[in-house]
Formats: C-alpha cells, sequence, structure tokens
C-alpha cells in the first residue's frame, strides 16, 4: 500500500510525482544501491529498527559501486525518520534507493548525478503472514551466487539482483516459497533475499563472509540474541546435504524477519514445524521490536522522540 509521499533529493514529493526520466543510467544498466528497512509499532509509537546499521551499509554500497552520495550518514537517518512521520505510519517497511540519474548513456556512469529517495509503504510478512510459525517449502536453486571476482556479495547494488530474480521465479514456477542459492563453490550461500541459519544437535550454523553472502543486519541482529541466549554459533561452509539431515533451519532479513524452513527440495526438516531454537530466537526478536522488551542493545530509534514531533 503507498505512502502519501516519497523524500527525493531532501525534499517531499507527492508518489504519484516521484518519477524517473527513461534515460536514467540505473534503469540501463542497474546502477543503484538500496536498502530495506523496518519500522515497528511500539507503545512509544513507531521505531525504526537498527536505522545506522542500514544508512552506513547504503554508504559503503554506493562506495563500492563508485557512486557519491551526497549525504551523511546524519542526514539519511533523519530523511528516514522524518518520511516515517510524514506519511502517518504506526509500521512501514522502508526503501532508501540511492541511483544514478540522467546525463548520457553508456556503462561507465560516473558521468551521471546520484539521486536519492527514500519511500516508506505498509508491507506485512515477506514470506507470507503463516510462514512465521508454519515455516517455507524452499528449493535449492539452480542459479549460484556471484563468486567474489564477478561482483561485491558485500554490496547492496540494484544491478546483482537479478541473480536474486533468478532464483526466486525458478523457486515460485517449481512450487516453492523461495529458493537457496549455493556459491560459487557448490556451498549453501544464502536464499535470494535472505541470509540462511541450519541447526545440527544443538549447534546454529551459518555460512560466513567467503560463502559470497551479504552480511545481513538481521543477521548480525540474530547472532547477537543467540549468543546471549547460550547457543553455540558457527560460521562454517556448508555443503548441500548439511540441509537435509538439519533438526531446523531459518532464514533472516529485514524483509523476512525470522522465517523457518520446513522443507528442502520436499524433504522434511527435523519435525517439519518450527523448532525450539527458532522458536526462541523469533520469541526474544519480535518482543524486543515491538517494544515488548527493553530496548537494551538500542537497535530502536523513536520516530516521535527523535524528530520531538
Amino acid at each position: 500500500m503507498p505512502a502519501e509521499f516519497i523524500w527525493k533529493n531532501g525534499e517531499f514529493v507527492k508518489w504519484e510525482d516521484a518519477t524517473v526520466h527513461v534515460t536514467a543510467h540505473a534503469l540501463h544498466y542497474g546502477s543503484s544501491v538500496f536498502e530495506g528497512v523496518r519500522a515497528y509499532a511500539t507503545p512509544q509509537g513507531p521505531a525504526v529498527f537498527r536505522l545506522e546499521p542500514h544508512t552506513r551499509r547504503l554508504l559503503n554500497s554506493a562506495k563500492i559501486a563508485r557512486m557519491e552520495v551526497p549525504y551523511t550518514v546524519e542526514q539519511l537517518n533523519e530523511a528516514i525518520l522524518e518520511t516515517v512521520r510524514k506519511n502517518g505510519h504506526d509500521s512501514c517497511y522502508v526503501r532508501p534507493l540511492a541511483f544514478r540519474g540522467v546525463n548520457r548513456l553508456g556503462v561507465e556512469g560516473r558521468q551521471n548525478p546520484t539521486d536519492v529517495v527514500i519511500i516508506t509503504m505498509e508491507w506485512g510478512r515477506y514470506l507470507g503472514a503463516e510462514a512465521i510459525e508454519q515455516g517455507v517449502d524452499v528449493q535449492v536453486s539452480s542459479w549460484r551466487r556471484i563468486a567474489p571476482d564477478t561482483f561485491s556479495s558485500l554490496a547492496k547494488i540494484g544491478g546483482q539482483y537479478v541473480n536474486s530474480q533468478f532464483i526466486t521465479m525458478e523457486a515460485h514456477d517449481n512450487g516453492f516459497n523461495e529458493g537457496i542459492a549455493l556459491d560459487y563453490a557448490g556451498n549453501v550461500s544464502e536464499g535470494a533475499g535472505e541470509n540462511i541459519f541450519v541447526i545440527l544437535d544443538g549447534v546454529v550454523y551459518t555460512p560466513g563472509v567467503g560463502s559470497s553472502i551479504l552480511m545481513g543486519i538481521t543477521r548480525d541482529t540474530v547472532l547477537t540474541l543467540l549468543k546471549d541466549q547460550g547457543y553455540e554459533v558457527r560460521f562454517e561452509t556448508l555443503s548441500r546435504d548439511m540441509l537435509y539431515i538439519a533438526d531446523e533451519i531459518f532464514f533472516t532479513g529485514t524483509a523476512a524477519e525470522v522465517t523457518p524452513v520446513r522443507s528442502v527440495d520436499r524433504i522434511k526438516v527435523g519435525s517439519g514445524s518450527r523448532g525450539p531454537i527458532t522458536k526462541a530466537v523469533q520469541d526474544e526478536f519480535f518482543a524486543l521490536t515491538s517494544g515488548e522488551k527493553d530496548d537494551r542493545y538500542g537497535w530502536l530509534t523513536p520516530v516521535r522522540e527523535a524528530l520531538k514531533a
């Protein structure tokens, strides 16, 4: 559901007026960087979850892409908070996007200006409302994740998400909710838009940076929660067959939040339902983001307080 206003290059414009010319460099070559951020409803009003790590990663993605962004972290933080407030959201999904705009075409795009927009919208459970409890059915994709000398897995660059589109479309065409990609060496990498955690015999495993993963902010959040809950976490190179013998598997991501996987390639994961470690992580995650528990990590930025609204 669209919001009324979009922040564009420092000004608010109506949703329907936030247009881009057909000669924009990003439209032709995928030269954009973006983030996905959530604002959650709390007793104190809407609060943006892990705001600064997201804006910092946006600027890091732009740095990797050799894209000059004319705003600081602080300016972007303020603009995100103001956009959430102006659109009157109790909770929402936030999409900051920086892209190369209009000057001239050609693969070398650094002569083109960088436009920046912030979009907010109502968006529920990414993988379905029931997925949080019931889990999702996934397949191992025939599409591999990028090799380290082809693209940058640490950057959220728009053009790279064609790979994610292939993974998701293939999964949907085959009757699955989502796909899991292997890395360039044939080991487990991540979902089309999610990091992955695999649990076997009470130990939590997750692929490391060398497996072509995005350094997810929800992934980092969950790693903190797992540590504080006393679980052993190992950063490993995971073979595909590890997925078939796992007791539990779950995805993490801003859109997916913490979503259990109930089957891989039609092989049931554990009992075929959400496992106890997954549930423990979910319970803590949603208690913190909803304001039910004290924000002991300082992860929530209240919109009203920050803007003195």
